[in-house]
């Protein structure tokens, strides 16, 4: 995997996180730096640490499925991506309001919710071979930013990107699964 996809993937793991920051920004009367950074802080360190998780769960395992690795891959990253796109479909859920609440139980709660995704994505990482460390930095950083992003696009335009935002990252999920099974069966380069 090299940086582009490994930065695609990032990207497309942060959505969840991306459109519930926008929530959380609607939720504001007045967004300030540190609302947002705090945001952005809670959801990147989950996003970094999930898949940290995931990758040595999958250490334990690889030996013993390294022959179907590319296979649980594409069906772990499909599955999430669809999910993704079948929310996005299903529009906002008007019955959800996030509130302005930082408080740490809260933000506990949805950041678990929306990394959730992530812990999935690690175990094929140890399967692929991938250095974690600069991995689960490049997915913290870009979770950090788009959700700090977030909340100040939730604050300026509603819910109207919500929904994108997840499309997009279940379409870049199912994109990147199908690269690492096509890779890994010789059709794609």
């Amino acid at each position: 995997m090299n940086l582009l996809e490994l930065f695609l993937l990032a990207v497309g793991l942060s959505m969840d996180a991306f459109a519930v920051s926008i929530c959380k920004g609607l939720s504001m009367n007045r967004v300030t730096v540190g609302k947002a950074v705090s945001v952005g802080l809670y959801f990147g360190a989950f996003q970094a640490g999930m898949p940290l998780l995931g990758y040595f769960l999958g250490l334990q395992f690889r030996a013993y499925i390294t022959a179907v690795d590319h296979w649980i891959a594409f069906f772990l990253l499909g599955f999430l991506g669809i999910n993704m796109i079948r929310e996005a479909l299903r529009g906002p859920d008007m019955e959800t309001k996030l509130e302005e609440d930082l408080r740490f139980s809260g933000m506990l709660v949805l950041s678990v919710a929306t990394s959730i995704d992530a812990l999935a994505v690690g175990i094929p990482l140890a399967f692929l071979h991938i250095d974690i460390v600069p991995a689960v930095f490049l997915i913290g950083t870009v979770t950090f930013t788009l959700s700090a992003l977030g909340v100040k696009v939730g604050n300026l335009f509603g819910t109207r990107y919500e929904s994108k935002a997840e499309l997009a990252g279940g379409i870049i999920l199912i994109g990147m699964g199908l690269d690492i099974l096509l890779e890994h069966l010789g059709i794609f380069p």
